[in-house]
C-alpha cells in the first residue's frame, strides 16, 4: 500500500511541464525544471495550451484545469454533481417490515438479496481504491482527474448505501462483508479484477512506454467495460425486478440511483478509453484487441456463474439462462463502444425495461409521488 510520502511524491512529481513526461521520476522532473531555468525560461512563464494536453503522458501542468481540452469530461463532472444523493434519504421502513415478516419473501428472494449485497459491499470499495491509488496518478488531463475525484466519492456513497441496507435489515454483517472471501462466485469475480488493480496501484508502475501504456489502457477497459459495465448488471436487474413487484422498494430505489451513477462511470470510462486510443493509436494493435476480447469472454462466463449461484431456481419471473443472453448482449455493446468486434452474434436484450431505469429524469419513484430526479439547490427540476 502507498505510504503518504510515496503517494505525495508521485503527485508532486507530476507538476509543471516535463515532470509528467518524466514518468513521475522526481530526479528527471528536477532536471527538466533546471533546464528551463538555464534557458532563461521562468517556471511560471509558459502558459498551458489546450492543444498540448494529453490523457496520459501529458507535459502540461496537472494543477491547471483550464483552458479546457476535454470538455466532455468537465460536462460529466457537472452532471454527476447535479445528481448527488445520500443513502439515508431513502425510506427503508417497508423493506424492514417485509424482511422481518417470515412470509414476506421467499428463501430464493432472500438469498438473492444477500448475495447481491455480498458482492456489492466490496466491489465499490475496489473501484474506489483503483481510482484513488491507481488510475488518478497516471491520468494527466486535469478535467478527467476532476471527474475521477467525483467518481471516487460516488463509489464511497454506494458502499455507504449497501451498508445502510445491511444495517436497516439487521443482516449478519460478518456474513455479508466476508462474502467476497467465502462465496466462490463472488470471489472469482474479484480475483479477476485484482491483478488489474495491483498493476496500477504498484508504486513502481510508470507509464511512458508502449508496454506500460497498454497495461494502463487495459485496466481502464477492464474497469469501465467489465467491472462497471458488466459485472454489476446481474445484481441491478435482480434488485430492480424486486422493486417492480413492490418488494424491497427502498433498496430498489437506492440501486436505481446507483445504476444511474454507474452508467455515467461506464460512459466516462469509454470516452476516456477512446480518447487514449485516438491520442496513442500505436497501442491499439490486433493482438491487444484480441486480448480484450478474451477478457470480455471470460468476464461473461464469470458473471453468468454468479447469476446461477444467486438464482439456482427461477425467481421473480427470472432465471439464469435469461441472464446468459443479457450478458452476451451487454458484452457486445461494450465491445462496439470501444471499437472491438462483438463476440456473440445476434444476442438480444431480454430486459428492455432496464433502459428506462437508467434515465431517472423521466421516472418517479416506483410506488410514491416522490420526485426521483435528485438535484441540488437551483438545479432541482420538477418536470
Amino acid at each position: 500500500m502507498l505510504s503518504f510520502e510515496e503517494d505525495f511524491g508521485a503527485v508532486a512529481a507530476q507538476q509543471p511541464a516535463r515532470a509528467v513526461a518524466a514518468a513521475l521520476d522526481p530526479a528527471q522532473a528536477t532536471a527538466a525544471v533546471s533546464a528551463r531555468a538555464v534557458a532563461g525560461e521562468p517556471a511560471t512563464a509558459r502558459r498551458v495550451s489546450a492543444d498540448d494536453k494529453r490523457i496520459i503522458n501529458g507535459q502540461t501542468d496537472v494543477n491547471q484545469l483550464v483552458p479546457f481540452k476535454y470538455e466532455w469530461a468537465w460536462k460529466k463532472y457537472l452532471d454527476a454533481c447535479a445528481n448527488h444523493w445520500m443513502p439515508q434519504e431513502i425510506q427503508m421502513s417497508r423493506d424492514i417490515a417485509l424482511w422481518k415478516d417470515p412470509n414476506g419473501l421467499t428463501d430464493d428472494e432472500r438469498r438473492l438479496v444477500k448475495r447481491n449485497l455480498g458482492f456489492f459491499v466490496t466491489a465499490d470499495s475496489l473501484a474506489a481504491n483503483n481510482i484513488v491509488l491507481g488510475t488518478y496518478r497516471h491520468i494527466t488531463a486535469p478535467e478527467c482527474r476532476q471527474y475521477l475525484l467525483r467518481q471516487a466519492f460516488e463509489e464511497a456513497i454506494h458502499t455507504h448505501a449497501y451498508q445502510y441496507i445491511v444495517e436497516s435489515l439487521g443482516l449478519d454483517e460478518s456474513e455479508v462483508f466476508n462474502a467476497y472471501h467465502e462465496v466462490a462466485s463472488i470471489r472469482a469475480k474479484d480475483e479477476f479484477l485484482i491483478p488489474f488493480i495491483d498493476t496500477l496501484t504498484n508504486p513502481e508502475f510508470r507509464t511512458g512506454t508502449p508496454e506500460a501504456d497498454q497495461k494502463l489502457l487495459k485496466s481502464l477497459i477492464v474497469f469501465a467495460c467489465i467491472m462497471e459495465g458488466l459485472f454489476f448488471y446481474v445484481g441491478f436487474v435482480q434488485i430492480l425486478a424486486l422493486g417492480r413487484q413492490n418488494k424491497m422498494t427502498g433498496a430498489a430505489e437506492q440501486y436505481q440511483y446507483i445504476l444511474r451513477d454507474e452508467s455515467m462511470h461506464c460512459n466516462f470510462g469509454i470516452d476516456l478509453i477512446n480518447t487514449v486510443k485516438a491520442e496513442n493509436p500505436h497501442l491499439w494493435t490486433p493482438a491487444f484487441r484480441e486480448e480484450i476480447r478474451q477478457l470480455m469472454n471470460t468476464a461473461v462466463e464469470l458473471e453468468y456463474r454468479y447469476a446461477e449461484d444467486t438464482m439456482p431456481r427461477g425467481v421473480l419471473g427470472l432465471n439464469a439462462p435469461m441472464f446468459k443472453e443479457y450478458l452476451r448482449y451487454i458484452s457486445n455493446r461494450r465491445c462496439q463502444q470501444i471499437g472491438i468486434e462483438p463476440l456473440f452474434a445476434g444476442a438480444n436484450n431480454p430486459f428492455p425495461w432496464m433502459s428506462e431505469m437508467i434515465d431517472l429524469k423521466k421516472e418517479r419513484n416506483f410506488f410514491e409521488a416522490r420526485v426521483i430526479e435528485y438535484q441540488t439547490g437551483g438545479a432541482l427540476s420538477w418536470e
